[in-house]
């Protein structure tokens, strides 16, 4: 990786990073002052293990919904075309520690949900890939390490 290319993601060396984490991963300004700031919460370990898309999709679905349900200051909540987790992004939120709070209390919501949202051919593109026991088996692991959730780079890295 010897040019630095427009995607910070791209720039991130994937080899040296230990999952799972939730670490800011990009701030942008708006002409108004507004900030996103963009989070990379990974679930799995890069090129080592990855979400099922019906699981990966359920998953997406309840933290969508869930999520605003603790703060009005979701943006959105997107997949890694990888599978290996989300970015979620806020709108002129910056307090780390309050992110992490949001995403357990979306998860716990996850654990606790009887359906998925919108799991239906009106409201989703593909309606029949969906598992939620699968969003819930994720969401029981990633919290699970919660205590692990601050540190991103290996202690050999």
């Amino acid at each position: 990786m010897s040019d630095k290319m427009n995607v910070e993601s791209f720039n991130l060396d994937h080899t040296k990073v230990k999952a799972p984490y939730v670490r800011l991963a990009d701030i942008k300004t708006g002409l108004n002052g507004d900030r996103i700031h963009k989070y990379d919460m990974r679930i799995c370990q890069p090129n080592q293990e990855h979400m099922e898309m019906p699981a990966l999709h359920s998953l997406e679905h309840l933290m969508a919904e869930l999520s605003r349900n603790h703060s009005d200051r979701i943006v959105d909540i997107s997949p890694m075309g990888c599978q290996t987790g989300f970015y979620v992004a806020l709108i002129n939120h910056d307090d780390y520690d309050d992110v992490l709070s949001l995403l357990q209390k979306t998860l716990e919501d996850v654990l606790e949900a009887s359906e998925v949202p919108a799991c239906n051919e009106v409201q989703c593109g593909w309606a029949a890939s969906h598992s939620l026991e699968g969003a819930k088996q994720i969401a029981r692991g990633f919290l699970a390490k919660r205590d692990e959730w601050t540190q991103v780079f290996a202690a050999d890295a």
